[in-house]
């Protein structure tokens, strides 16, 4: 039995179909509320408002629920590769032993970047936010690798191009940041070994493949592969409802992760650790201006705006991190300090009482900091891990038969029909 919302104005009665997800959750179609009614809707960081149908990512924020393509999080962490959970975002299923191989040759074939890239990355000051750097490189991408014949053809080669150079072109960023020479890709190594590889080995120092670290940033691309509409996410599709070629809608939600409270969060929590060490600050310090309405300081790697609960991925990058920290028996002021403000915030009342739990921003700046990861890098190993999400979300939009080009609209609240004033007469 179809369901209806009804909405009464000016003595009219209007009726809204009720739109029923896979999973039970519902939302009202207001497509058609200001054609027949003259009115809009306001909702300011669009958290009641679901802008598209979506077959890729399910949340279920009161129970702590997230899934890829149905599959949960859990499982794809513990025994999926990054590869292979970008397979699945994208294509929609998991591959064959088959369909995995061909994809894993074509991201190989596809790891070099043209040899002229490196003159701009010479011409960025060594100051540069790499996530700066990052989105202009993948713009720049485009004008050496053209349109192709088909528009298959053209999507599957630059979905392979972009997953697999951008991981290059992160790792030459930090290369030329240092003055180190730039290290490529190797044929035998996986892709996230591949990655380590090209961010540490140097000439005068090889760099040992650990399996154990290889697995945790492994773990750390998947946990971040996709989240549903957030405000990156959003952006690439925002940008590619314009009929924007793939490079610049996923340059556009690399700017949109470049920010402090979404992509940059996990750097943040290392900043305020590292503010408080250099002031001599104490943990129950940072703990007690938390609780104070009247401090604007923010507690950084703590609760979240989607889970009304503890995030799932948490208590993955949580015990990721557990093991990472034990195995390299680390010797780290900044992660002791973590650790430390963990404990106290798992048995404060005040903080179990508002659900502010550590979540997963606050462990993956642990594991990243853990393996040598640059806090600088922090945002731009976010957007590796989000590159699956972000190409998937820009082809279910690209795919979709009922494609509408996004304009949202506004309340407008400005002066009335004002009369222009000569400059003579002001």
């Amino acid at each position: 039995m179809d369901e209806y919302v009804k909405l009464i104005y000016k003595e009219k009665t209007y009726e809204f179909p009720v739109i029923i997800g896979s999973e039970g959750e519902k939302a009202i179609d207001i497509s058609q509320l200001l054609k027949e009614t003259g009115l809009t809707t306001v909702d300011p960081g669009f958290a009641n408002t679901s802008s598209c149908i979506s077959a890729i990512t399910y949340i279920d924020d009161e129970k702590g629920i997230l899934r890829y393509r149905g599959i949960p999080i859990e499982q794809l962490a513990e025994q999926s590769s990054f590869v292979e959970t970008a397979y699945l975002l994208i294509n929609g299923k998991l591959p064959t032993q088959n369909e995995l191989t061909s994809f894993s040759v074509m991201l190989n074939d596809q790891s070099l970047v043209h040899e002229d890239m490196q003159f701009f990355f010479q011409k960025f000051p060594r100051s540069s936010p790499p996530m700066g750097i990052l989105s202009s490189m993948v713009t720049a991408l485009r004008s050496f690798y053209p349109e192709l014949q088909t528009i298959e053809e053209e999507i599957n080669r630059t979905v392979t191009r972009l997953l697999s150079k951008v991981r290059t072109l992160a790792a030459m960023s930090y290369k030329f940041s240092r003055g180190h020479k730039v290290v490529y890709p190797r044929q035998d190594l996986s892709y996230c070994a591949n990655f380590l590889n090209m961010m540490f080995h140097s000439p005068v120092r090889s760099y040992k493949i650990d399996e154990d670290i290889v697995k945790s940033l492994n773990a750390f691309w998947v946990l971040h592969a996709d989240h549903e509409q957030n405000c990156s996410t959003s952006t690439v599709r925002m940008v590619g409802s314009g009929r924007a070629n793939l490079y610049a809608s996923i340059s556009a939600g690399i700017a949109a992760l470049w920010s402090p409270l979404h992509g940059g969060a996990n750097q943040a929590v290392i900043e305020m650790l590292s503010g408080l060490r250099e002031q001599g600050g104490k943990v129950s310090q940072l703990i007690e201006r938390a609780k104070d309405k009247n401090d604007p300081f923010r507690l950084m790697g703590f609760g979240h705006r989607v889970y009304k609960t503890y995030d799932p991925r948490a208590k993955i990058m949580k015990k990721i991190g557990d093991q990472i920290l034990k195995k390299l028996s680390a010797t780290d002021p900044l992660l002791d300090l973590a650790v430390e403000l963990e404990t106290v915030a798992l048995n404060d009342d005040y903080f179990i009482d508002h659900n502010l739990y550590p979540n997963f921003d606050f462990y993956s700046g642990i594991v990243l900091r853990a393996i040598g990861i640059p806090t600088n890098m922090f945002t731009v190993m976010f957007a590796i891990g989000r590159l699956p999400g972000w190409i998937a979300q820009w082809k279910e939009g690209f795919d979709n038969p009922k494609w509408k080009l996004s304009r949202p609209r506004q309340v407008y609240i400005g002066p009335s029909e004002t009369r222009y004033i000569p400059i003579a007469d002001r």
